[in-house]
């Protein structure tokens, strides 16, 4: 994180937690997650083993993430989708700091307006496991007239996998045989995004 964005920060936690900025919990604590995904995926074990951090503490300093995460997602209410870029839009700041792959559908009604947004799955730091039975039953379920799938690269590199073709592929053909459509899968890596369908895929 730049020096500025660090500062700000700082400053937001001793508010929260109470304690000065140059104080060795503050310190410690940026000292050990020096970026805003490491920060982001911080667990409470790893807090609690700064010295000075108590459970109480955790508690607010999990909550004061949460909160940040929540402020930053979209809601899908009346959301709707029309290009890839509206699909990036609405997931990356759900993504942007997710050290595994989320494989993300968006489920849509007519006019292609969002009726929900599910996690199908979440894998290892480079592939997640995605069987299109658990997406469509998820689809059928939510009575989706189509959706989109989206998944992140944590490397930040937004290009297809051969593994992601082949999905793409299974995906489009079970959703011809069931009749919901599959309107787009759009991989997410850093600030890009990469639409198989406008790449000829789908």
């Amino acid at each position: 994180m730049n020096e500025y964005r660090r500062e700000e920060l700082k400053r937001l936690f001793s508010e929260s937690l109470r304690e000065r900025e140059d104080r060795y919990v503050i310190q410690d604590l940026f000292e050990q997650f020096p970026t805003i995904t490491e920060l982001m995926d911080v667990s409470e074990q790893q807090l609690m083993s700064i010295k000075g951090i108590g459970v109480g503490k955790t508690r607010q300093i999990i909550a004061l993430l949460k909160l940040a995460k929540a402020l930053t997602i979209p809601t899908h209410d009346q959301v709707s989708i029309r290009t890839p870029k509206d699909v990036f839009d609405f997931l990356e700041p759900e993504l942007r700091y997710q050290t595994k792959e989320h494989f993300t559908c968006l489920f849509l009604k007519t006019k292609n307006r969002i009726i929900c947004k599910e996690t199908v799955s979440i894998g290892s730091l480079n592939a997640a496991v995605v069987h299109p039975r658990k997406v469509f039953r998820a689809a059928i379920k939510r009575c989706s007239a189509s959706l989109i799938c989206a998944h992140n690269h944590p490397s930040g590199d937004s290009t297809p996998s051969t593994e992601d073709l082949i999905l793409t592929k299974r995906l489009r053909e079970a959703g011809e045989i069931i009749g919901i459509e599959v309107l787009d899968h759009v991989i997410i890596g850093g600030n890009q995004f990469y639409s198989l369908k406008e790449n000829g895929h789908l």
